[in-house]
């Protein structure tokens, strides 16, 4: 079995870098990390037609990476045009001798662009992950170049991170290179994974320089990706079974105006395979029956509490803020069985004290879904803040709320009690569409239900929620005018090609099962 990718903070990375020089025979990181990219830009980005090469080499060590790429790409004849923008008397000992190298076999330098070059691929190599966003901003020189680079509509690979981008946050300085690639060195990084590392690091290769990083430098953080789901998915189902093995959801909310949100998270559960949805609605006029969907049963939500066979509860969608959804939240976080807090629930507990309090001290698992407006709520401060380092946010909020979660949004980030964190590999913007959120609740119910662990059941239900997403953009050619209800349906079909190994057919002629 593959183990979970982990993902390092720069303090990390240069901790294992540390590790590796103390070693009896150190290896030379930056040559192995100039000669990987070297590869990388042979075999993905060269062709004999294509054999010009733009190499920008910063004043740091990832200039002197810069240096060995270019010197690898120029012996394997490529034409190598290189900007140097430091100073090589600056230059720490190792960039220092990877420049010489490339003098010494007649590289040329340039202090900028040439305006009558052509090339066919650029080379990052401005800044690394040393470059820290809260004390540094980009001088009107590095800028200028780096939206000169934009602007060429060129292949870029970006060398261990784009330049501009904050390595720990994902944070794009005033301007970053837009890579094609991002060839990414010993470990990944946060900031390749979330917010603005979505739309900055292009395809992510991680060349580990021959180290056993885990070995090293124990993770706490790791990528969710469909390598890692495939362990947390449930088994089987037995030929012989009945609705009961599978589960009782029971979903809390579905004030006037806002039914819908109900019924998307309650067709979530049932699509996902939950034996039995029940809905306790808070509008004051609602159908008895979803005659789109009518096995979902239908109650108001004061006839929820007297079902003594529910698996779990999931509270929030269409949940509203008046009193009578105060007081269902706060009749919810007393009970024994374990929860889904979404939306509404999650403004609740933000406003009044002693629901929080409640959450805190609960013993049954906790599991919540905020999107960063309402973490900022949970946690007392603005938007900005949040997504300024959203990995922190998540570990403070599991940390205060003794929960598990999903931080939604560019790169959700799924953090558990423990400290550990997740980050998560699928979706696109398709997502960004009203009722996602309560198709994801619903999903996670439904795992629940079948007997996941909580963080089992988070975990596989914001992968699949991303992965039901992409696959829909592969039908729709784009994300434009994705809904709800179709994630649904494909996450359905994706959670049985999993479970039921696609290359066989799943026969079930012989199944009986109980109703």
């Amino acid at each position: 079995m593959n183990n979970p990718i982990p993902v390092y903070y720069t303090a990390d990375i240069r901790e294992i870098e540390q590790l590796a020089a103390a070693l009896p025979n150190p290896p030379d990181l930056m040559e192995k990390a100039g000669l990987a990219a070297a590869h990388i830009t042979k075999d993905r980005l060269l062709s004999n037609d294509k054999n010009k090469v733009l190499v920008l080499a910063g004043p740091g060590n990832n200039g002197g990476d810069a240096f060995v790429t270019a010197r690898y790409l120029r012996a394997w004849g490529f034409q190598v045009t290189t900007v140097f923008t430091g100073e090589a008397s600056k230059l720490s000992q190792d960039a220092k001798q990877a420049f010489q190298n490339w003098l010494s076999m007649g590289g040329e330098l340039h202090n900028d662009i040439p305006s009558s070059g052509l090339w066919h691929v650029v080379i990052d190599g401005l800044f690394g992950i040393g470059l820290n966003p809260a004390k540094y901003q980009l001088d009107e020189k590095y800028r200028r170049l780096i939206e000169v680079v934009n602007n060429m509509n060129l292949p870029v690979l970006a060398l261990d991170i784009p330049s501009g981008l904050s390595a720990d946050n994902g944070i794009a300085l005033s301007t970053a290179i837009k890579a094609t690639i991002t060839a990414t060195f010993i470990g990944l990084k946060p900031g390749l994974l979330t917010h603005d590392g979505c739309e900055y690091a292009g395809e992510i290769i991680l060349c580990n320089l021959d180290l056993d990083a885990i070995s090293m430098k124990s993770p706490q953080s790791w990528l969710l990706d469909q390598t890692m789901i495939k362990t947390l998915l449930p088994p089987p189902r037995p030929a012989n079974s009945h609705k009961g093995i599978f589960g009782s959801v029971g979903i809390l909310g579905g004030s006037s105006g806002m039914i819908g949100a109900a019924l998307l998270a309650g067709s979530a559960a049932l699509k996902l395979g939950t034996g039995r949805v029940y809905l306790g609605l808070l509008a004051n006029h609602f159908p008895t029956v979803d005659p789109t969907q009518p096995e979902l049963m239908l109650r108001p939500v004061d006839d929820l509490f007297e079902l003594d066979h529910l698996t779990c509860l999931i509270v929030g969608p269409g949940l509203g803020k008046e009193i009578a959804a105060c007081l269902c939240l706060e009749k919810t976080l007393q009970t024994s069985l374990p929860l889904v807090l979404d939306a509404d629930a999650l403004n609740l507990i933000a406003y009044h004290s002693e629901l929080a309090s409640a959450l805190r001290t609960r013993r049954a698992p906790s599991l919540l879904t905020p999107h960063a407006a309402e973490a900022a709520r949970l946690l007392n401060t603005d938007i900005a803040t949040v997504q300024s380092n959203r990995m922190k946010a998540a570990e403070n909020l599991a940390k205060n709320f003794n929960c598990s979660l999903v931080l939604k949004g560019a790169g959700s980030i799924c953090a558990l009690p423990n400290g550990h964190c997740y980050f998560n590999a699928s979706g696109n913007p398709g997502l960004s569409s009203a009722g996602t959120g309560d198709v994801l609740s619903g999903m996670i119910g439904a795992l629940l239900a079948q007997g996941l662990s909580s963080e089992n059941a988070l975990l596989l239900a914001v992968y699949l929620h991303g992965a039901a997403a992409d696959a829909l953009l592969e039908i729709l050619n784009g994300p434009i005018g994705m809904t709800a209800s179709e994630i649904i349906d494909s996450a359905r079909r994706l959670l049985n090609q999993w479970v039921y190994d696609h290359d066989a057919r799943f026969r079930y002629s012989h199944a009986h099962s109980i109703y």
